[in-house]
């Protein structure tokens, strides 16, 4: 793969990025994000030593997944009650995905299974940090970097996570190894690179690595709150959440490789998929537009031929330019949704 004009295009247009990463005004929360990699790795090395496994605290290894503490990756969190649920459980899994005697492949398809939650972003997180010059993460950013770039590997059908892990693994060492890179600066450089590629951009509140959290942290709760209540959703009741082998929500937040769906479901029942997409900060236009585009997607790179592929709005309100659009494309909806907050005095307070 190294020889060939995607790999090159690739090692080009990362280089440049890798470039303008030297100056903070353009990447002030990718430029923290690298200067943080020593402090994350001297605390979480000294956790993830298989001498300390035995005496894993359940506080140790919620602390490694919030993201003010690991200072790279937002979204771990939301595993931490699943995992911890069984500390015996989660120190033995942990042991063996450590254990670099073995096949990665065994560990990662081990360790997985013994641990709901424990999915790919999570675990090859804690092999970045024991393994820093040996292992890159597989999460949503990295995929939707390397699909983007046309060097995504092909499976094969039935292929475990782990071999599927090994696959990508082996490109994210050839990245960094022909960019003179670490691992952990060439996961960081998939975030700058999305932004670059996509324009996407970071609102001016946004200045360094501390306030993502207080940013994102509303959108990321309605996202989470769809995927952990999406039974009891309208929705719910037609639709599941895309699941593959080895990541049973590979739905949420999708990575397509032209940006990240929401929600990608699939009809119960019927050969249908479902773009999910939450209007945020961008305008109608480019609301409906990005959904119009991932519907593309699906049904160029998911969808079987004679597939339906629909689109879904879901917005706190509607305005009437998104009306007027929507009115004139098949195929996608609008939904609005509600968020109801109460104070009340107890009918017993003293």
């Amino acid at each position: 793969m190294r020889d060939t004009a995607e790999y090159q295009n690739a090692l080009g247009i990362l280089s440049q990025i890798l470039v303008k990463l030297e100056e903070k005004d353009e990447f002030p929360v990718e430029q923290d994000i690298i200067k943080a990699r020593d402090q994350v790795l001297n605390r979480y090395q000294n956790i993830f030593n298989t001498q300390h496994i035995d005496r894993l605290t359940k506080e140790e290894f919620h602390s490694f997944l919030l993201f003010r503490n690991n200072q790279h990756w937002s979204g771990l969190q939301r595993y931490s009650p699943k995992m911890c649920k069984d500390t015996k459980r989660l120190r033995e899994a942990i042991k063996i995905l450590l254990d670099d005697i073995e096949n990665i492949a065994k560990r990662i398809d081990t360790t997985t299974d013994m641990v709901f939650g424990m999915g790919r972003a999570v675990a090859t997180a804690i092999l970045l940090v024991a393994y820093p010059k040996k292992y890159g993460v597989w999460n949503n950013t990295s995929e939707e970097g390397l699909k983007s770039v046309d060097l995504w590997p092909k499976f094969e059908r039935g292929e475990t996570l782990g071999n599927k892990y090994e696959k990508v693994n082996e490109i994210l060492n050839n990245l960094a190894n022909d960019l003179n890179i670490d691992l952990w600066t060439l996961d960081a450089l998939w975030w700058a690179m999305i932004r670059e590629t996509s324009h996407k951009e970071i609102p001016d509140i946004i200045e360094s690595i501390d306030d993502i959290e207080h940013h994102f942290g509303l959108e990321r709760h309605l996202h989470e709150f769809l995927l952990d209540n999406w039974d009891k959703t309208e929705l719910g009741k037609e639709w599941e959440i895309y699941s593959e082998e080895g990541n049973e929500e590979a739905g949420y937040e999708y990575p397509s490789g032209i940006g990240r769906i929401d929600i990608l479901a699939r009809h119960h029942k019927d050969p249908r998929w479902l773009i999910v997409e939450l209007k945020r900060e961008q305008t109608s236009d480019a609301t409906v537009g990005q959904v119009l585009r991932y519907m593309g997607w699906v049904k160029s790179n998911l969808a079987e031929t004679n597939d339906d592929v629909t689109g879904l709005v879901i917005a706190r309100k509607a305005d009437d330019k998104i009306k007027y659009a929507l009115n004139m494309v098949e195929g996608v909806n609008l939904m609005l949704y509600e968020v109801k907050f109460y104070l009340r005095t107890p009918k017993n307070n003293p």
